[in-house]
């Protein structure tokens, strides 16, 4: 297993499961105390990002440990990262990134001696689809069973969801206008017919240049009716009410967002340990 987490893959599926038990045991507040005393970790985050950068600061300062806060572009420099990463693991113990280009994070973790780890790249987002997928196994007890479908245009979190389901071992389809497709995953145009027979239902923000294209792809609280009994929706944050998802859809029983995000500080604390662990 790789020292650092790039893309989810990077873990094997007995190591996520691992990551589980951990994130169970972080769980209870109590035993988190001083795990992370006297560590030390970077955090590389743009000015935009809100429940990722809350999410690593506290979860580290829970554990003890002392975090270093720069903004993504102080690593857009002439410097090259071997350099970068050779000065701060004298000092740091892991760095985690936010950086839209995902060669950034992997120059970084080809010539880090210390974690690294991916907070999100606009080619995927490993920490936010294993947070997911832990929460799932909460509801679920046996995920890899369940039928996954996403509705959205090819993009970083489609990717990992993709990635996770080679991964663990899911059916995962998409649904989306023609164009828009991942490659070797079965795809749907229409969404009354995509979403018949499905656990649960993932979605991503439009972008601006495809709403139009995407109008018809909006999950509504007349579609969660027509997948399986028990079925929940997932949508990314951020998501728009009127754009991917309806105000309805949001407001049912269905919408499982807020509770499922709650389990990023424990599943990311359990991530950075296990590393460190290793």
């Amino acid at each position: 297993m790789s020292k650092s987490l790039v893309f989810i893959d990077d873990f094997s599926k007995e190591d996520i499961y691992e990551i589980f038990k951990l994130a169970d045991e972080f769980a209870d507040e109590v035993s988190q105390v001083n795990h992370l005393e006297g560590k030390t970790v970077v955090l590389f985050f743009p000015e935009s990002s809100i429940r990722t950068r809350v999410t690593f600061e506290k979860g580290i300062q829970r554990l003890g440990g002392n975090t270093i806060l720069f903004p993504a572009e102080a690593l857009d420099k002439k410097e090259k990262m071997v350099d970068v990463i050779g000065y701060l693991e004298n000092w740091v113990d892991a760095v985690v990134v936010r950086h839209s280009d995902i060669e950034v994070v992997k120059k970084m973790a080809k010539y880090a001696r210390i974690p690294v780890i991916n907070a999100m790249t606009s080619e995927n987002h490993p920490c936010e689809i294993i947070t997911d997928l832990y929460a799932l196994s909460k509801i679920y007890k046996d995920i890899e069973k369940k039928k996954f479908l996403f509705v959205g245009a090819k993009g970083n979190i489609g990717n990992t969801w993709k990635a996770a389901s080679k991964l663990m071992g899911f059916e995962l389809e998409q649904c989306c206008p023609a164009g828009y497709e991942m490659e070797n995953v079965k795809f749907y145009t229409n969404i009354e017919d995509a979403i018949l027979g499905k656990d649960i239902i993932c979605t991503d923000s439009i972008p601006d240049k495809a709403k139009e294209d995407f109008k018809d792809y909006q999950i509504t609280l007349q579609h969660m009716k027509r997948a399986n009994l028990g079925a929940v929706l997932n949508p990314c944050p951020p998501f728009f009410r009127g754009e991917e998802v309806s105000e309805d859809v949001i407001n049912s029983d269905y919408f499982v967002g807020y509770g499922f995000k709650k389990a990023l500080i424990t599943v990311q604390q359990a991530i950075l340990c296990y590393l460190l662990d290793k």
